[in-house]
């Protein structure tokens, strides 16, 4: 008798590289997500988009695998040196209703 068969990886198998992504959301979003991610790396390979159902009707998932070169980053400071274009929130001044 031949030998049990075993599921699993083989030697032969070409090795899987990358990073890889389960993206999942309306079409515009999915194309916004993969455009954003292609601008980070080189997208390798995509499946196609699933239709979702359910209370997901109008969705689809899709995965994506992506060449990725790291890359490190310098720390941003703790605090802006500035705040050009910081919205500024108008909160009340709570000394005024200290009773």
């Amino acid at each position: 008798m031949g030998r049990p068969y075993r599921d699993g990886p083989s030697m032969r198998d070409a090795p899987l590289t990358g990073l890889e992504i389960w993206l999942a959301g309306t079409p515009a979003e999915l194309d916004a997500a993969v455009r954003a991610l292609t601008a980070a790396g080189r997208l390798a390979w995509h499946g196609a988009r699933r239709s979702m159902t359910g209370l997901d009707a109008g969705r689809a998932r899709m995965y994506v695998r992506l060449t990725v070169t790291p890359t490190r980053r310098e720390a941003r400071p703790a605090r802006p040196d500035s705040d050009e274009g910081a919205a500024v929130l108008p909160f009340p001044d709570r000394r005024q209703h200290a009773g």
